[in-house]
């Protein structure tokens, strides 16, 4: 049902950033499936790192070291930043309800970190603090509310994999041993918390970009060994890569991209897999620009959302063509199993899609 309203997703404009809108309609009824933007009262914040628990619950995390919470579907927030955490960047945070999650802060050395909360965020506790300089660790996943991994850009060579089995409590480096060769300036993108994606007990899959060719590695067993295949989303610069993944099932996944920089185009900026990741294919027609962000309609086999800077697009046949139906800004998107779906990004901005 989310999907078929979908299609009548109307455009918002892009300078529509503070007050929630009510779209019209293809004949100007009101009532067609749009981005309802909520207020969070944090106008000189970014929100990289979302998650979706319910149309109801929410978290958002960005930078100065904010993470916001809602409970009322986005009517009001709370602020649950962790004490003396105003220098770091937050670009990936995993929920598993209203009161427990577990949010990442990137960059280089100790900027990168871990901290958990089981009590809505009144209190977090730093689990893991990067001690290796080369490490600069870019997004985290979660199999269930145990198993975890997270990433970092490559260290000797290729990417390092830490992973939990207690929730995000603990965390342990990974032996490298069943990872391919990193290609020469090969990373990932901390743009939207889904260069690190999983589905189902065990598989998982790594986007990356900034190389020669843009690559998605896939594992199957929770991040000890992989298997590395090129994209047809266009490589060859810093700025270029697979920025966002997304696995409705073990099978058949979504691969956004492009050039980040505004003033360059981004061409074949999607692919589609049927097969894990073994094989991508390029989109018939692709959104128009980079995209940073990307996520499944709940219960639909067909229906998606990818969003950026310029605009969210919808596909309604699994990612072969795509079109753009919003030109507001957002840097990511996430959808809960209940159907609610939410985007954030700059300014403050965090939405949900209302029909």
């Amino acid at each position: 049902m989310l999907a078929a309203v979908l299609v009548t997703l109307t455009a918002v404009p892009a300078q529509a950033r503070t007050q929630p809108q009510r779209a019209q309609g293809p004949e100007g009824r009101e009532g067609s499936s749009h981005w309802s933007v909520k207020d969070t009262g944090a106008p000189d914040v970014r929100f990289r790192g979302l998650a979706a628990v319910s149309r109801g619950t929410a978290w958002a995390a960005g930078t100065r070291g904010t993470v916001l919470r809602t409970t009322d579907g986005g009517r009001s927030w709370r602020d649950v930043s962790p004490p003396g955490a105003g220098e770091l960047q937050f670009r990936d945070i995993e929920a598993f309800d209203a009161r427990r999650a577990v949010v990442l802060a990137i960059g280089e050395g100790e900027a990168s970190r871990v901290y958990r909360t089981d009590d809505g965020g009144a209190t977090w506790t730093e689990s893991f603090r990067n001690t290796e300089a080369r490490a600069f660790y870019d997004c985290l996943t979660f199999f269930d509310h145990r198993h975890g991994l997270a990433m970092s850009d490559p260290v000797d060579g290729k990417f390092r994999i830490l992973s939990t089995g207690d929730g995000g409590r603990s965390w342990t480096v990974l032996p490298d041993a069943g990872m391919p060769p990193a290609l020469d300036g090969e990373a990932g993108f901390a743009a939207s918390g889904q260069c690190l994606v999983s589905s189902g007990p065990k598989d998982v899959w790594l986007a990356t970009g900034g190389a020669a060719r843009a690559r998605v590695l896939h594992s199957a067993d929770r991040g000890h060994t992989w298997k590395v295949t090129d994209t047809s989303v266009p490589g060859g610069d810093p700025a270029r890569g697979v920025f966002a993944l997304a696995f409705r099932d073990r099978s058949h996944g979504l691969a956004v991209g492009g050039d980040f920089r505004p003033e360059q185009t981004s061409t074949d900026a999607a692919a589609r897999t049927s097969d894990g990741g073994r094989s991508w294919r390029p989109a018939a027609a692709s959104p128009t620009a980079y995209r940073s962000g990307v996520a499944w309609l709940p219960h639909s086999r067909t229906a998606a959302l990818a969003v950026g800077p310029t605009g969210t697009d919808l596909t309604t046949d699994a990612g072969r063509t795509w079109r753009t139906v919003d030109t507001g800004s957002y840097d990511t998107v996430d959808c809960a199993r209940d159907g609610g779906c939410w985007a954030a990004g700059e300014e403050g901005r965090v939405a949900r899609l209302e029909h």
